[in-house]
């Protein structure tokens, strides 16, 4: 989502680009007053409200060919960089625009830490800065931190950490609404059984915008990006055959005992939300910090060494998200939703490759992909069959039938492999006689020629005591 870490490298195209100051550069700004109260256990206070703001723009307004560049703190947007014409009106691939972005990006932050950095020296008096003759940029920016006290406040906006670029996700998060409505009302039943807000199902489309295939850099999968470890402390399989952090049900009823654990441990929903992205044991450590359990004073507050940018604002990219997906018609017109998920269970107690699942489901391999997200790669390509005790998700109504052509595969198959295995065996024992019969003829062989050596060496023994015999006669008649 955020831009980190960009290289600036030649742009050898034109930029061509509609550089904005604010946001008045992006098409359809929304009203940015909420009309919508949320319920009472999601606190929305004054204090949180710029970071929702914000993150409402880059949900509903902001394009993926669009960068916002604005302070992390304060959440204010210095400038709105607009790459759409290089993709309608110049037809540049998307490589090529990607790396223009970056480089054009990275060219516009350290451009305005050096204004940061003039207007923090004109504030001290140093040099020949003036404060008094300002360019229309300078002046946008000295505006916007006029109202701060700190005498240092534009060092400290100039830093890293605080100069930031986020890229628009209007697409994706349009995309994630309509992939939503498949796993949504299932999703919701699990969280009302467990005693859970059901607006926490709306966390995925800040997570991974409900794509199956989500996995993150450090090995997070599914639409609810749980690690392998969490995921298997939750009690879902995470191996090379079955990887249940791609089940978005499966997930949903870990991260509903995920989340429950949190709110028991912390005592608030904004917290408990907080912790599902730095963890129960950070958020705690933040409360002790801060001495206060109140989100707004600890996001102004804590500054924790692993309580970063994504931490601070993942509560309100929360709300910010329930307001969006909420009120979704007057931000991305009528959409056309994915019909909702709808399928029998079958329990499998025999392996069964994709292939044979689907045809006895009178279906194809891709729809039992899709039914089932869980399977691994090698059984998704048909290296690998579907393991025995697995419940198998079959497109509705199709569970008898199936059953009865599964069962008579299955005899098949057994009578297959028992025919198989008795061909084995009848190999085996053929090897096996082979080698008895080899290894007696070996040992046969080799009593011949023991009994040959023997017999040689019994001559030679007979020889020299006739010869020893003859010699001692001679002698005797020499004394003689």
């Amino acid at each position: 989502m955020n831009i980190a870490n960009i290289g600036l490298s030649r742009v050898t195209l034109p930029l061509l680009l509609v550089l904005f100051f604010g946001a008045s550069g992006a098409r359809g700004e929304e009203d940015t007053a909420s009309q919508e109260v949320l319920p009472a256990h999601f606190p929305y206070t004054k204090a949180l409200r710029p970071q929702v703001e914000f993150w409402k723009k880059i949900f509903a307004v902001y394009s993926r060919y669009q960068v916002v560049i604005h302070d992390s703190e304060t959440m204010q947007i210095y400038k709105v960089l607009d790459f759409r014409r290089l993709r309608d009106e110049e037809g540049l691939d998307e490589a090529t625009i990607s790396q223009i972005k970056q480089d054009q990006t990275k060219l516009e932050i350290e451009q305005l830490r050096l204004i940061l950095f003039k207007l923090q020296g004109c504030v001290e008096g140093m040099g020949a800065e003036s404060c008094e003759s300002l360019d229309p940029e300078e002046q946008k920016v000295w505006d916007m931190h006029k109202d701060t006290d700190d005498l240092y406040r534009f060092r400290e906006a100039a830093s890293e950490d605080r100069l930031r670029a986020q890229t628009g996700v209007r697409e994706r998060f349009q995309e994630g609404i309509q992939a939503s409505r498949r796993y949504i009302t299932a999703m919701e039943e699990i969280f009302r059984r467990e005693g859970l807000p059901v607006e926490l199902t709306r966390l995925p489309l800040i997570e991974s915008s409900f794509n199956l295939e989500a996995r993150s850099k450090v090995g997070a999968a599914g639409i609810w990006q749980f690690m392998p470890t969490t995921g298997r402390i939750y009690e879902m399989r995470v191996n090379q055959m079955i990887d249940e952090r791609r089940d978005p049900l499966i997930a949903t009823e870990a991260a509903a005992r995920f989340l429950r654990s949190n709110y028991e441990k912390l005592g608030s929903w904004p917290l408990a939300i907080t912790a599902y992205n730095h963890g129960p044991g950070g958020v705690a450590e933040a409360v002790s910090t801060v001495g206060s359990s109140d989100i707004g004073e600890i996001i102004r507050s804590y500054r924790g060494r692993a309580f970063g940018f994504a931490s601070r604002n993942f509560y309100t990219e929360f709300l910010a998200a329930l307001d969006v997906e909420k009120d979704h018609k007057k931000h991305f017109g009528t959409l056309t939703m994915e019909a909702p998920l709808s399928y029998d269970e079958v329990y499998l107690d025999y392996p069964v490759p994709l292939g044979t699942a689907a045809t006895c489901a009178d279906t194809d391999m891709e729809e039992l992909r899709s039914l089932n997200p869980a399977l691994g790669d090698t059984i998704r390509s048909g290296y690998s069959p579907i393991p025995r005790g697995y419940q198998l998700r079959i497109p509705s109504g199709v569970a008898v039938s199936f059953q009865e052509r599964y069962a008579a595969w299955q005899e098949e198959e057994k009578a297959r492999v028992a025919a198989l295995e008795r061909a084995r065996q009848a190999r085996l024992a053929a090897l096996r006689q082979a080698r008895q019969a080899r290894l007696v003829s070996l040992r046969r062989a080799r009593a011949g020629r023991l009994e040959a050596v023997r017999a040689r060496k019994n001559g030679k023994r007979s020889s020299s005591g006739q010869e020893a015999r003859v010699t001692e006669s001679k002698a005797r008649k020499r004394r003689g």
